[in-house]
């Protein structure tokens, strides 16, 4: 069926905006949505742009729409129906931006092509393709113009990689009519998105939007349904770790640590290896409990590579 474009970006969530349209619960619309750098980087273009883009028209998202009753105190529910892919997309590291953005000065810039299955990251190495979308979120109640970049209580740049074709994202709304919108697609990322960027593209997504009245939750949450066969997990994961009192230091450690790997095992120049890390790595939490250290980890899946020289990283 064909559900009404959603066309309309604006470029920071603030709840005096004009909202695009006032729709019902239950109603679905098609989100228009832009690349992160709203179109600015096409396929041609070298790694100087990354130096150049405007920071306040990153990140367009598609909205706002008033959802009619929502009130402080209720949750809007956002079922990701489907996404269309493009054909290409981008991954860059930005100076001054990124987990290990000390390390990394200059801008890199990696142009994918991708189809429905795959995303082409290089000749040796096929990411499954799965897109989602990064930004979904509603309007905070504190006045002004807030960033898109930082997450919020009420969604935002949430960039959950599991936000996928079948889940329903719940969010609190803080303001009347919630003034949701809806941008940043990828056709693929990591958890953690470690360098800033996935492989970020403009797509179409298609989302039914629900109020569920009085229903109070304090965050985000979401439903994800059963995972499809997923062929980056037939062959096992290479993982590494980072070990100490800090979490965020122990993220950087567990990179740094597969990063040094894809280096010296897979001959890997440095920016390649840390962008591989955004788009297909898997950050994740693995001991908090044994103080003082925890235990973070980076896994990366084996089914990724074609080669068999980098699957003994």
């Amino acid at each position: 069926m064909n559900f009404k474009t959603i066309h309309d970006i604006h470029h920071c969530f603030d709840h005096a905006l004009q909202p695009v349209e006032t729709i019902s619960s239950g109603d679905t619309r098609c989100f228009d949505i832009q690349d992160a750098s709203g179109g600015l980087i096409q396929k041609e273009s070298q790694a100087d742009i990354l130096t150049r883009l405007p920071h306040d028209a990153l990140n367009p998202v598609c909205g706002p729409l008033f959802i009619e009753d929502a009130d402080p105190g209720d949750v809007i529910e956002i079922e990701l129906e489907d996404f269309e892919p493009g054909a290409w997309g981008w991954t860059g590291l930005i100076p001054g931006f990124g987990l290990l953005a000390d390390d990394f000065t200059q801008p890199w810039l990696k142009i994918s092509e991708y189809d429905s299955e795959s995303v082409y990251f290089r000749d040796d190495i096929v990411i499954p393709f799965r897109p989602f979308a990064g930004t979904i979120g509603l309007a905070p109640a504190e006045p002004g113009q807030h960033s898109i970049v930082p997450p919020r209580l009420c969604g935002g740049n949430l960039d959950i990689r599991d936000l996928v074709k079948g889940s329903k994202l719940y969010l609190p709304v803080q303001v009347r009519g919630g003034l949701l919108s809806i941008g940043d697609t990828h056709a693929c990322q990591g958890d953690g998105e470690v360098c800033g960027t996935a492989v970020e593209t403009g797509m179409k997504a298609t989302a039914t939007i629900r109020l569920h009245k009085g229903d109070r939750i304090l965050a985000p949450m979401f439903d994800m349904p059963p995972v499809e066969r997923d062929q980056s997990l037939n062959e096992g994961f290479i993982v590494t770790t980072g070990v100490g009192a800090d979490l965020m230091q122990g993220a950087r450690d567990a990179v740094r640590f597969m990063m040094d790997r894809l280096v010296k095992k897979a001959g890997m120049e440095e920016e390649m290896a840390y962008a591989l890390c955004s788009v297909a790595g898997q950050l994740r939490i693995s001991e908090i409990v044994d103080q003082p250290n925890w235990v973070v980890s980076c896994y990366m899946p084996k089914a990724i590579f074609k080669s068999t020289s980098l699957k003994a990283i």
